[in-house]
């Protein structure tokens, strides 16, 4: 009798034990499968991550002569980001645009601010490019891509314009440079200046 106590004790430690490894891996699971879904966030079909209506991630916004600031402390402007690289033809054509039809007309304005961001280049390639495309409005940088990778996934390229309002929230998404599209974005940053 007393042998079959041990051993019914023994077989029901044996049980707990394995039941709790289990619950163990059980609970490991669910966390990486947490972690990977939060790792990998779905694109839309333009390879936004971001959608209008959200508000803008923040990150540090690095100028050519070496100033830096936190895209958060321009909230009370209407900012205007736009992803560009040297490389990228459609950029060259749009970013002519942008100058003449954006910056020409708002860069005295102190409720507005235009940030170009060239994608995973380096300072001396920025302001050759700058140079050559005869733009005027500031070109920051994002050497690693992690600034980029804020707002679109991995696979996703420039052009694009990311326009914010002064609550720091998206109102605007572009992709590629489409003539009705920019003049939609042209109308919209006009009348949230006037705002």
């Amino acid at each position: 009798m007393k042998s079959k106590i041990i051993l019914i004790a023994m077989v029901a430690s044996v049980a707990i034990s394995c039941k709790g490894r289990q619950d163990s891996a059980n609970q490991m699971e669910v966390k990486d499968s947490l972690s990977t879904s939060a790792d990998s966030v779905m694109a839309d079909s333009r390879g936004y991550i971001v959608a209008v209506g959200d508000l803008a991630p923040d990150f540090e916004i690095e100028y050519a002569d070496g100033k830096k600031e936190m895209l958060s402390s321009l909230r009370g402007k209407v900012v205007m980001l736009q992803f560009t690289a040297s490389w990228c033809g459609v950029c060259r054509k749009e970013m002519p645009f942008i100058e003449k039809d954006i910056w020409q007309k708002h860069k005295n304005n102190s409720s507005f601010a235009l940030i170009g961001i060239d994608f995973k280049e380096t300072p001396e390639v920025a302001a050759k490019f700058a140079k050559d495309i005869k733009i005027t409005y500031p070109l920051t940088l994002d050497m690693d891509g992690a600034k980029f990778n804020l707002f679109c996934g991995p696979d996703a390229g420039v052009t694009r314009n990311i326009i914010i309002n002064k609550e720091g929230r998206i109102i605007m998404l572009t992709r590629l440079y489409e003539e009705e599209e920019f003049a939609e974005m042209v109308k919209l940053i006009d009348a949230e200046l006037l705002k």
